[in-house]
Formats: structure tokens, C-alpha cells, sequence
């Protein structure tokens, strides 16, 4: 990891780094404000709101459930953006990229590792009772593989590949018999992911469960997720393309159509997050598409950049502030901040002004590097 003081004028599109950290302040703290505004003001509507700000319990689709892959499918854009053939360069000008993108992946397992067991715990000696599946391992696989079909094939051949890997992990969940268990189930215990997370995960499986929700041939499919995103990036930075708007109404078609498919799909495949299955790869790439265009729209066509610039600062640094909520209490930290302010409001507005601060104390931080241009990458 490396912090860099470098003046960066334009490192991506500001759309991007805006719907990152759109992406990730609902993970830091923005969640709770409906549970907040629901309290405060007793209207229903903030119910089904709060609902969205879940998890599903098994088969089914929230908002809560696209964070993840909309993270990946924007590392993925990012790829696509400036994409380069290393295999037709000398191995001596590969090499630093190939030294980067392995340090990538290995700091990104080993912070996912001590993200899983943080909050003053620490990760075990025995190296039979730690957790190696994590959030960030799933991203650094998913990136890796998507940076190495970019870097040494062709979009055809990438295409051909992203396809292959939704066909055939869906064929695997629905035909391929494993011992003990029967193909075509999307059980947590009685999956072909099960077997598999059970008998060659290394470590343990989040909660001693029999599935791991970033286990072993769940991570095959993130992979799609950013090969999504690279097309799409492929697309955004096409010169003969027929003006901006053109690209934003292509991506919001192109975004329902998969979106539509997933759903399709899902009668056959169910939409799981835990399972990743391929018909949600295509629900959460639809929505990924769409997003982008809404925010490659305001902010980089319309340039109505001061809407977006709170998100910009989040996105800067995304990765470091997630990591740090594994390590700091950013709840202590607001309640020692701004407890006095919080207070004041009414019993009922609690929870609202309790949220407002924990998102306002990560912020500021997250405001101050980014005004002395300290952007910590990976």
C-alpha cells in the first residue's frame, strides 16, 4: 500500500469515483438513515426503505445485495478505460505491471483477513481457524483475472470467456453431481458451493456455516461482474461513438436488457447473493449499467459536479475507509464528537442525527486527505 502526495488533476472519470463512493456510503454508516427517518417520523415509507438496506435472507434481491458486485464491476470499468495488450511488449516493460497487480492481489487477501477478524480480536495462530474468504479477496481475485484477460486477449476473446464463465457455473449448479449432495440444489447446506467451501476452503467459512457467502466457486462469477464492467469502460472511451448522450442512453438499454435477463434467468436459476449465481451476476451487472450511466450523466455530460463531490471524496479513498471500519470504532468516535449535538435533538431523532454523525466523522477525515491529495491505493 502506498500514499501518494502527488497532485492527481484527472486520475479517472469523476463519475466513476462518485458512484464508488455512492457504493460505499451506504456501508460506513448511510444504512441506518432510514431506520432513522423511520423513527422520527413514524411514515411507512421508510420502512420498506430500511428493508432495501438488507441483506436478502436467501433467494431474492435488495439494494443492500448490489454493493458488492457494483464495487467489482467498477474496478472492472476502470480496467476497461485504458485497457492494455501486455503480451505483445517485451517481458522487461511487463514486468512492473505484473509485480503490481500480484502485490495487489496479496494485500488485498491479507487485508481481508484482518478485516474478518477485527474489532480488537485479531486473527488466530492457528492458521486452521482463520477466515481467508473475505469481501476484499473476492474483489482481488475478481480484478486479477479480469486485468489478465484484458492484458493478454483479445475483446472477442474476453467476451467469449465471460459468457463461458456464466454458462458453465450455472451448468455446474445445475447438473454436476458432487458426493453426498444432488446437482440442482440452491440450499445453504445442500449446494454444490457447500461441498466445495466445506471440503477445500481452507480456514474457516464465515460463522462455521457450510457456505461461505465469498467461498470458493462463488468467487468463478465475480469475475463476470468486471468483465461487465471492462466492456463497458471499453465503450465509454470510443471516439467514433455518437455523442455523450448516445453512450448514456446505450448503457441505461443495454443495463435494463441484462437486467431483464437476470430476471428471466432467475426462473431457472434463482437470484442468490450467497451463491453468486449467474442470474444474479446479470441482475447486479444491470444495475451496475444503469447506475453508471445515471452518474456518467449528471456528472460528466451534464457537469453538475458539485452533486457528486461528497461521493468523489469517498470514492477517492474507498478502500482504506472500509478497511478502517474493521479497525476503528467509528461509533465512538462520533458519539465523543458530536455526542452533545446528537443529544439535542429530540428522543425520536436519535437515531437519524446518530447516523448523520458517524457518516459525518468518516467524512471529514476522508475530506481532509483528499484536500492534501493523499489517496492510499492499492
Amino acid at each position: 500500500m502506498e500514499a501518494t502526495q502527488a497532485k492527481v488533476p484527472k486520475r479517472r472519470l469523476m463519475s466513476l469515483d462518485a458512484l464508488r463512493g455512492f457504493d460505499m456510503f451506504w456501508i460506513l454508516g448511510g444504512e441506518a438513515l432510514f431506520a432513522g427517518l423511520l423513527a422520527w417520523t413514524s411514515w411507512q415509507g421508510w420502512q420498506w426503505a430500511d428493508a432495501q438496506m438488507q441483506h436478502s435472507q436467501w433467494h431474492g434481491f435488495t439494494f443492500y445485495d448490489l454493493i458488492f458486485p457494483l464495487f467489482i464491476f467498477l474496478s472492472g470499468v476502470a480496467l476497461g478505460l485504458s485497457p492494455k495488450r501486455l503480451d505483445r511488449l517485451p517481458m522487461a516493460k511487463r514486468m512492473p505491471l505484473y509485480i503490481h497487480s500480484i502485490k495487489r492481489l496479496l494485500l488485498l487477501l491479507f487485508f481481508g483477513v484482518l478485516y474478518n477478524h477485527g474489532w480488537g480480536t485479531g486473527a488466530p495462530t492457528a492458521i486452521d481457524e482463520v477466515r481467508y474468504a473475505s469481501v476484499l479477496g473476492r474483489i482481488a481475485f475478481a480484478w486479477f483475472f479480469a486485468a489478465m484477460l484484458v492484458w493478454h486477449t483479445s475483446l472477442r476473446t474476453q467476451i467469449f470467456v465471460t459468457l463461458g464463465i456464466l454458462l458453465g457455473y450455472g451448468f455446474a449448479q445445475l447438473f454436476v453431481p458432487f458426493p453426498g449432495g444432488t446437482a440442482g440444489v440452491f440450499t445453504p447446506q445442500g449446494s454444490i458451493n457447500a461441498y466445495f467451501d466445506t471440503h477445500y476452503l481452507p480456514g474457516i467459512t464465515y460463522q462455521n456455516r457450510p457456505l461461505d457467502p465469498e467461498g470458493l466457486l462463488s468467487t468463478i462469477p465475480a469475475i463476470a461482474n468486471a468483465m461487465a464492467g471492462v466492456f463497458v469502460g471499453h465503450f465509454i472511451v470510443k471516439d467514433h461513438i455518437k455523442g455523450e448522450w448516445f453512450k448514456v442512453a446505450s448503457m441505461l438499454l443495454v443495463g435494463s436488457l441484462v437486467l431483464a435477463s437476470g430476471w428471466l434467468l432467475n426462473m431457472i436459476i434463482p437470484v442468490n447473493k450467497d451463491l453468486w449465481t449467474s442470474s444474479f451476476v446479470l441482475v447486479t451487472t444491470g444495475w451496475s449499467i444503469i447506475l453508471l450511466a445515471v452518474f456518467y450523466g449528471i456528472v460528466d455530460v451534464l457537469k453538475w459536479q458539485i452533486i457528486a463531490f461528497p461521493f468523489v471524496i469517498i470514492g477517492c479513498n474507498a478502500i482504506i475507509i472500509y478497511l478502517s471500519s474493521s479497525l476503528i470504532d467509528w461509533k465512538y468516535t462520533a458519539q465523543s464528537v458530536f455526542g452533545g449535538v446528537v443529544n439535542a435533538f429530540p428522543s425520536s431523532a436519535h437515531g437519524l442525527a446518530a447516523a448523520v454523525a458517524l457518516l459525518l466523522v468518516q467524512w471529514l477525515l476522508l475530506f481532509w486527505m483528499y484536500k492534501r491529495d493523499i489517496f492510499i491505493k492499492v
